[in-house]
């Protein structure tokens, strides 16, 4: 079973219309939800030193997250405020990322040696990291980031180069066409592998080696959409790269029957893997802020 780690961003999204936080953050959500699925996980990043820090950190260390290579500095943990439109979650404003912003990461020799043992790393353009992904691809065995909707094309051409997949948030207003061309300029400006396009309620299409997928959306009248990307990005990652661990082109004299080649398995594999994140996805649009654990605080 693959090991996981989540490098970067963490925050509280502070509800303002029940003054209610949850734990979230895209780094926290992906070791979080890897965690569930039944998988070793870790997180490392930054906490702050108050009441905001305070409970993402007791939340994650209860689900048992090792969190072992996490730094804690005096000042705001991360923060950003939210509200629920029709059960659509919409940001209203944020710290900018608290003491990350202020501290940002230094991979260590002892930190570098520490990612050595994990078979994937995801990280975000809101995590404060890029003056660190030479070093985090050296380390990390597959390299993940996680770009939403607000990388600029200078972003890409630096980051790109170093990371196996990049994850993008469309609007539901972009065309395929326009989709497909961002897919293949990412791909142009370095990223390796995988583009992971999350487009909401019309599913996503995603980029493997050469080739593109597309994956309907399994539609319920949300709850919460906070965490819905990162759920399917989570959940889509661990398959496949736990599938295809066992990926293998037969011997010619095994025979033609079943699966034989290991792109057909491939093409299987991703397959089964988007499905099961558009379940998961829509599962987790069920749960109160990313993954559930809601404390009320004062305005």
């Amino acid at each position: 079973m693959i090991r996981v780690l989540g490098l970067g961003d963490n925050v509280v999204d502070k509800y303002m219309h029940i003054l209610t936080m949850y734990p979230g953050g895209n780094a926290l959500n992906f070791a979080v939800y890897a965690k569930l699925f039944g998988y070793e996980s870790a997180y490392m990043g930054n906490f702050g030193d108050d009441g905001e820090a305070r409970h993402v950190y007791e939340t994650v260390t209860a689900l048992g997250l090792d969190v072992s290579r996490c730094r804690f500095w005096k000042g705001e943990n991360g923060a950003a405020k939210a509200k629920l439109v029709d059960g659509d979650r919409v940001f209203i404003g944020s710290n900018k990322g608290g003491v990350s912003k202020e501290h940002p990461l230094e991979l260590t020799n002892m930190d570098r040696e520490y990612i050595t043992g994990y078979d994937m790393v995801h990280t975000s353009i809101f995590s404060y990291i890029e003056a660190q992904l030479p070093n985090l691809r050296e380390s990390a065995a597959f390299l993940s980031m996680d770009f939403s909707g607000h990388a600029s094309s200078e972003y890409l051409k630096e980051t790109c180069p170093y990371i196996d997949c990049a994850c993008i948030s469309c609007g539901e207003d972009m065309t395929k066409e326009e989709i497909v061309h961002q897919i293949k300029t990412i791909i142009s400006y370095g990223c390796r592998h995988i583009v992971i396009a999350t487009r909401g309620a019309k599913g996503a299409f995603v980029y493997v080696d050469g080739k593109i997928y597309e994956q309907s959306p399994c539609l319920i009248r949300a709850k919460d959409t906070m965490g819905a990307g990162d759920s399917f990005l989570t959940c889509f990652l661990i398959s496949y790269l736990e599938g295809m661990k066992y990926a293998v082109d037969f011997p010619e004299n095994s025979g033609e029957s079943g699966i034989t080649s290991a792109q057909e398995y491939k093409d299987m594999t991703i397959m089964t893997s988007l499905y099961k994140a558009a379940v998961y996805s829509s599962q987790n649009c069920q749960k109160d802020g990313s993954f559930g654990f809601g404390k009320r605080f004062e305005e």
